[in-house]
């Protein structure tokens, strides 16, 4: 049984704050403005000899008509549903609000244990301020005062939680378990291809660029294929970003491509492939990471039967050297395509992992050195010998030779191409080294 912990309450009562706490690592952004949280965050936590899942949410509001409030509403109402345990979180700074009356009256109807968890206690008043929250008549009758920023308090807090698990849980449920990321500019329908996907509102779309903060980070099986896909923020041109918030959220974004195995780099078909696209294929590449492209929004572009190809041609164009990239097209709208995408990626990873046996790489490549053996430099001939791959997390394979320091880029290309042709690398970048023999 899964142990899940979720972080609930109005606007700036420091839950992300809290949920960093948790997780031991500064995953959900911190700001003072109210709505920096707009989607459900996961991580995992541990105390004592208990392993659980802890959700973080947007602050919850009633009676907005702001189109990010409402759907956090829906986000909060989701995680509240997941969760074995609720941590309200309130401010005693602040005391009691109308707003943490109205929640409370939301999480009435839940039959699942409620803690008062009373943020921003930091001094011996705060904590005597804390009482007043009592009267909310909620939860386990008791109130929880605790500092979140420096972690006062939240140990007499976990004691109480970690006993409604009766599972250990497990230290790491995500370990070895590919990891797919959705990367691009904002708006380009990267949320809405996560919702489509687990068929479920799992992020907050709107036309609105930015509307995704935080790195969304998803548990999804399809087909027998157990994997974590993660939605991030839109990533702009660095002149262009102007707030804090938007910084960070960038920075989640450029730290979840780094922890990720393949990356879906979601493109715009209506205004083709930029030079923001080409820049993050360059960071994939430099991270050695797996990448496809999907143009997505193929529903809106007027078409005939040789647009997708005459598109294709002039993106591989573009791609340069590196046109083992796949590229799919698709409509996240109609869903066309979208779950081919998604076995891509996942081929992509399988490719990434493989190890061909060193008996079939010299078997298959060694005749082709030998039609087409290295140019010979200053009066000299290089004789490679044997291929091996290393035993790396990315392919990389080792050429023993007599003179490694007279092999030049171009018959490295050759090489390269002889290893996709004869083995199945699409998507993933390769690298080569020579060891002298």
């Amino acid at each position: 049984m899964a142990n899940i912990v979720a972080i609930v309450g109005r606007p700036n009562v420091g839950k992300s704050t809290f949920f960093n706490r948790l997780v031991e690592e500064r995953k959900a952004i911190e700001d003072n403005v109210s709505g920096v949280t707009r989607d459900r965050h996961y991580g995992h936590a541990t105390w004592g000899d208990r392993f659980f899942s802890v959700i973080d949410t947007g602050g919850y509001v009633t009676g907005s008509e702001d189109v990010f409030e409402a759907e956090i509403r829906k986000q909060v109402k989701l995680a509240i549903e997941e969760a074995n345990v609720i941590l309200f979180v309130v401010d005693c700074h602040d005391g009691l609000t109308d707003l943490d009356r109205e929640f409370a009256q939301v999480l009435r109807s839940s039959k699942k244990p409620i803690y008062i968890v009373a943020n921003k206690a930091d001094t011996a008043t705060q904590v005597l301020n804390a009482a007043e929250f009592y009267e909310l008549g909620l939860g386990e009758n008791q109130v929880f005062p605790i500092a979140a920023i420096s972690g006062s308090g939240t140990g007499d807090l976990l004691d109480e939680v970690i006993k409604h698990f009766p599972d250990p849980g497990v230290e790491d449920p995500d370990e070895g378990i590919p990891k797919i990321a959705i990367l691009g500019r904002p708006n380009v329908g990267k949320s809405s291809f996560l919702n489509a996907l687990l068929g479920k509102e799992r992020a907050i779309v709107t036309d609105e660029a930015g509307t995704t903060r935080d790195a969304i980070h998803t548990r999804y099986k399809l087909y027998g294929k157990d994997f974590i896909i993660t939605d991030t923020a839109g990533i702009r041109k660095k002149a262009k970003v102007k707030e804090d918030i938007e910084f960070y959220s960038v920075m989640r974004s450029l730290r979840t491509l780094e922890d990720s195995d393949v990356l879906i780099i979601v493109v715009d078909a209506t205004r083709g492939f930029e030079s923001q696209d080409m820049n993050l294929v360059t960071l994939g590449i430099k991270n050695n990471k797996g990448i496809i492209i999907m143009v997505n929004k193929w529903d809106l572009v007027e078409k005939d039967h040789k647009t997708m190809d005459k598109i294709k041609k002039e993106m591989i164009e573009k791609l340069g050297e590196n046109k083992w990239i796949p590229i799919i097209f698709t409509s996240v709208e109609t869903k066309q395509r979208i779950f081919q995408a998604i076995e891509l990626a996942v081929k992509v990873f399988e490719s990434k992992t493989h190890k061909v046996p060193t008996s079939k790489l010299n078997e298959k490549l060694l005749p082709e050195i030998e039609k087409y053996p290295p140019p010979a430099w200053k009066g000299k001939y290089v004789k490679i010998k044997y291929i091996t791959q290393l035993p790396t997390k990315n392919p990389v394979f080792a050429f023993f030779c007599n003179l490694p320091q007279y092999i030049k880029e171009p018959y490295t290309r050759y090489l390269e191409n002889r290893l996709r042709e004869n083995f199945d690398f699409e998507g993933v970048p390769i690298k080569i080294t020579y060891k002298k023999k």
